[in-house]
């Protein structure tokens, strides 16, 4: 599957978070959460996902940017995720190869944030997109980010990086379609709202896969 659905909408409730894993978990490769479930429950908002889908990936998106020592503190006290997302700025030495190696170490991935969805990362990030690009290539990571609003991205992060995941945030309430970022070369779409915020959340994440099968149809 190709549907990672992220979960902040949904807030630091442990409850709604666990409702919501069981009744998308048929749909969704996995699940993202992010500060706002995370900044009110700790590593509880993970567990109540992982309990309840527990063959599905659980994405802690940290948006981790700092020194190799404390980014690693940061993840030893989120131990329920099977992957965590850190910016690539920091760059490599004493920062994510630290991290890379912690995280490895247990088995766990590291995703890297090549760019962002919204408008402001054009001020900084994407002029930085080929350093970027090299700091990931240096690390290695399991995955990175890049996102479905600019596809451009995706694909030079894809030409640059080979096989590595592509996660794309963006679709939906920030103005991508489903199945434009697979199209472009992602292997996951991110989304959000466009799902949780639907009267029928199962409906909505069903009828994006329909438009990730046709996005990969020859």
């Amino acid at each position: 599957m190709t549907l990672i659905v992220a979960m902040d909408l949904l807030g630091p409730d442990p409850g709604a978070l666990g409702r919501a894993a069981r009744e998308l978990c048929p749909y969704a490769s996995g699940f993202k959460l992010g500060w706002p479930n995370i900044a009110g429950l700790g590593d509880s908002a993970l567990r109540a996902v992982r309990e309840s889908c527990p063959h599905r990936m659980v994405v802690a998106d940290l948006k981790l940017a700092d020194i190799g020592y404390t980014m690693r503190l940061i993840v030893e006290g989120l131990p329920s995720a099977d992957a965590y997302i850190a910016h690539a700025f920091p760059g490599r030495q004493g920062a994510l190869d630290e991290l890379h190696s912690y995280l490895s170490a247990l088995g766990k991935k590291l995703v890297l944030v090549a760019s962002m969805s919204h408008p402001g990362s054009r001020e900084v990030m994407d002029p930085c997109l080929g350093r970027l690009i090299d700091v990931a290539r240096r690390v290695s990571p399991w995955g990175v980010v890049a996102p479905a609003t600019r596809p451009w991205v995706i694909g030079i992060v894809r030409r640059e990086l080979g096989p590595v995941k592509i996660l794309s945030p963006g679709v939906g309430a920030q103005g991508a379609e489903p199945g434009a970022a697979l199209r472009h070369g992602a292997d996951y779409e991110i989304v959000g709202r466009l799902i949780l915020g639907s009267r029928d959340p199962a409906e909505a994440a069903r009828r994006v896969l329909e438009a990730h099968a046709r996005a990969r149809a020859p």
